[in-house]
């Protein structure tokens, strides 16, 4: 789970950066939602996991080393959560599960926002 939560943190991190870089309007305003949003979304699985399984996580700090565009960082991170969902935690925890769908439906929002509207 420290893991999961490390990439939504770095999602917002990456999401912050291209926010501010971007010439277009809409994608700086897809952006700026995104990463207010995935950070909520992370603090919201991350107390819930603490609380059902009553320790700490450990959350290591990732560095960016994705290559390309903001679309494709994003839809490389949403490959990898929806791969290791399960292994982070199990299929019974569904009030956890269901904060995880929380975020993956972030992703699919801004990659919606971020091919049609800009």
């Amino acid at each position: 789970m420290g893991e999961l939560i490390a990439i939504l943190f770095l999602a917002r991190d990456i999401a912050h950066r291209e926010h501010l870089k971007t010439r277009s309007f809409a994608a700086h305003m897809a952006l700026n939602e995104f990463y207010v949003d995935i950070i909520e979304k992370a603090d919201a699985i991350a107390e819930a996991y603490q609380g059902c399984e009553g320790k700490i996580l450990n959350i290591p700090y990732l560095r960016n080393t994705a290559k390309g565009s903001i679309e494709k960082i994003l839809r490389d991170q949403l490959s990898w959560i929806e791969s290791n969902r399960y292994k982070a935690a199990g299929k019974e925890e569904t009030a956890i599960q269901n904060l995880i769908d929380e975020a993956v439906s972030s992703y699919h929002t801004v990659l919606y926002k971020l091919k049609f509207l800009s």
